[in-house]
């Protein structure tokens, strides 16, 4: 089913359109990716608004809707659409939409507007051939980028160097944008899962921490290794060990219609066990596709089973406050016996 098919499968005698103001959701809609604009799905037509900066780029690339150039005045544009098309009632994006911009459209368009995000979204849990095909790229390049940026390590380099070398390597090797900012903490930096690069050296003796990725056609890769440089301790290896041991009892467990609750505890279990339960804070992982955070969620909230081909991060990791930190994490595929684990990069313990 096309994409713009399964979003007219939710819309019924009550809603009879779909307001789609994200990117991601115009993107998904039209399998093509217009930075700005905004989207009218029914069961009587489509229409994709733009301005003149990208029209040409929308005429020729969207396909199953008509592109609108909404230079003129967007309400009238909207309200034409809502007219041909007999909506009375729109479901709208309201995880995205302002309460200034809701409020506007809902003065200046003709139809009452009700929230759909959860039916809107709902679709993207579980990935299409040609969208596990672009993460499967996007996860390439991070490797790539990983295997080159090992070689940049020096000594007495920052971490805010490391990671400027970090993203001209994820840049150099593919990636046409990065999927969030990237973490890169060292020494007791480490200990804080989303620390910010700073200006503290690196030195013989510390963990570092790098979590990064980049954007390939639009859909995001994720992926963390943790290295030593120089030595690293027997803490630091017995910590390192237990969250390589965790990450591989949670890959185990994942499959298609286990929850992520189960998952979760599986990894989890062998934090706790080793002793180091109370440090280890967040989920075990998120699903990610054009957005880096997407559901559904393999932590203790969720008691849903997986779909099949749901696409989730695996990242464990154990925080030691003022000591260090350690985070493995690669993406997996939940398949129906097990999952596919597209990040290729050695999990070892890299001492550089």
């Amino acid at each position: 089913m096309k994409n713009l098919e399964k979003y007219r499968s939710v819309l019924s005698g009550e809603v009879q359109g779909l307001f789609l103001t994200s990117r991601y959701s115009r993107m998904y809609a039209a399998e093509f990716d217009i930075a700005e604009g905004y989207a009218i799905v029914s069961k009587n037509g489509a229409r994709y608004f733009t301005d003149s900066r990208y029209i040409e780029s929308a005429e020729n690339n969207i396909k199953g809707f008509e592109v609108v150039d909404f230079q003129s005045n967007l309400f009238d544009c909207l309200n034409q659409a809502i007219r041909d098309f007999g909506i009375s009632v729109l479901g709208f994006e309201d995880e995205y939409l302002t309460v200034a911009e809701l409020n506007a459209f809902k003065e200046r368009l003709n139809a009452e507007f009700v929230p759909m995000q959860k039916a809107i979204n709902s679709f993207r849990a579980s990935k299409e051939p040609w969208e596990i095909e672009r993460l499967i790229k996007a996860q390439e390049i991070t490797d790539r980028a990983f295997t080159e940026v090992c070689g940049r390590v020096r000594e007495g380099m920052t971490e805010k160097e490391l990671c400027a070398e970090l993203i001209y390597c994820l840049y150099k090797n593919g990636g046409e944008g990065l999927s969030f900012d990237p973490i890169v903490v060292s020494g007791p930096n480490s200990s804080m899962p989303h620390g910010v690069p700073g200006d503290r050296k690196l030195q013989k003796g510390d963990f570092i921490t790098m979590d990064f990725g980049v954007l390939y056609r639009g859909y995001c890769s994720d992926m963390t290794r943790t290295v030593a440089l120089g030595y690293a301790t027997d803490e630091m290896k017995k910590v390192y060990r237990t969250v390589l041991d965790a990450q591989l009892a949670g890959i185990a467990a994942s499959r298609a219609g286990v929850t992520g609750k189960e998952i979760d505890g599986a990894a989890r279990d062998v934090i706790t066990k080793a002793g180091y339960g109370k440090y280890f804070g967040h989920g075990y992982g998120h699903s990610l596709g054009m957005e880096i955070h997407e559901d559904p969620n393999c932590n203790v909230r969720n008691e849903q089973p997986l779909p099949l081909h749901a696409v989730c991060s695996a990242e464990p990791g154990i925080y030691l406050p003022g000591k260090f930190g350690v985070r493995i994490e690669d993406v997996v595929i939940m398949e129906e016996n097990g999952c596919i684990d597209i990040t290729k990069s050695p999990k070892n313990l890299i001492i550089l």
